[in-house]
């Protein structure tokens, strides 16, 4: 009997760990009618089950580090290269090697030390209003604080990661004074209080309470859609070569493997396929988002609005500089 009992433990230890052995966990700041279906497919691929949490940012990286070596996530999975260089800094990331990834991924759209990976590029530019500008009035990030546009520019609160990546990569090529003479400009030509989100903004600019505002694609992907008629489009801003700042900021949303994860390995694994082909059209087509990879074609929606150079500046750099941003932002008077 006692051997009976003794083979029963044993075989339902070895179940267990083969059941925990076949799945990863996943903290995830991105919402999940976003993320599911990704996971389903790599579920239906691989036979790996895929468990995730979803909450915001500080939530999760703040649960990330009260668990420690405790933690069941195998990911880190959130928005915005600031929230992923924090994370690292934060010490509950480690550096993953992968040559499938950085094959992937552009070495400007992943984290120096290897410890995240971007898997998905949102690129925050101008948008404005076709009855009220030319496209050829229009010319880079900074031009936007000439007084020729005063009373004509919308901006998102300063209170969002956003706009605060955008100045910190503003730093990082015009150092702290002139980029604060440029948030400066801009707080100046404001025509209203800044608005409590992106959609907000290109609303005003659509309904002529302003002619321009900076923006994330997407949000102008989703607005579009509802409402074709609104006069509002795309331009890609520091296009000319030699500038300082040359290229659209980017963002981006992405992932690495926690510092305890339990399945190093498959988190990797997930990572890997997350970045290659197959998967990268249905991550970013989700929310009218880039491809982190340049192998894959943006979403035919997402494609129409033109193409653009990238800034080459590294997006960790919106990390590193984020605190900087932040204080310069409040001294200019950009709430």
């Amino acid at each position: 009997m006692r051997k009976l009992f003794a083979l029963a433990a044993f075989a339902l230890a070895t179940a267990a760990g083969l059941s925990h052995a076949n799945e990863v966990v996943v903290y995830s700041a991105r919402n999940e009618q976003l993320i599911k279906p990704l996971f389903d497919a790599y579920t239906r691929k691989t036979g790996v089950a895929v468990k995730f949490v979803t909450d915001n940012e500080a939530a999760l990286l703040a649960r990330l580090k009260a668990e420690g070596d405790k933690t069941p996530a195998d990911v880190l999975m959130t928005v915005d290269a600031g929230n992923l260089w924090l994370a690292a800094q934060d010490g509950v990331l480690q550096p993953t090697q992968s040559a499938a990834l950085k094959a992937a991924i552009p070495a400007h759209l992943r984290d120096p030390g290897d410890q995240w990976f971007g898997l998905s590029v949102r690129a925050r530019t101008i948008v404005y209003n076709t009855r009220r500008v030319k496209p050829q009035d229009l010319s880079t990030y900074e031009d936007l604080a000439d007084p020729k546009w005063k009373g004509r520019l919308c901006l998102r609160s300063s209170k969002k990661v956003y706009n605060q990546s955008l100045v910190a990569t503003l730093i990082k090529a015009h150092g702290e004074e002139k980029t604060e003479s440029i948030v400066r400009g801009w707080v100046a030509n404001l025509a209203a209080p800044p608005f409590s989100d992106d959609t907000k903004a290109m609303e005003a600019v659509a309904a002529g309470q302003c002619d321009v505002t900076l923006v994330n694609t997407y949000y102008f992907g989703r607005l579009m859609a509802k409402q074709a008629e609104l006069p509002l489009a795309i331009f890609w801003p520091n296009q000319a070569p030699g500038l300082a700042y040359e290229g659209v900021h980017v963002n981006v949303s992405g992932a690495g493997v926690t510092r305890h994860a339990r399945r190093p390995d498959e988190a990797r694994k997930l990572l890997e396929w997350l970045a290659s082909p197959e998967a990268q059209s249905l991550y970013a087509d989700q929310n009218l988002e880039y491809p982190a990879n340049p192998a894959v074609p943006a979403a035919p929606a997402v494609a129409a609005w033109g193409r653009f150079k990238q800034s080459p500046i590294n997006v960790a750099e919106a990390g590193r500089l984020q605190s900087r941003a932040v204080m310069l932002m409040d001294r200019a008077g950009y709430k």
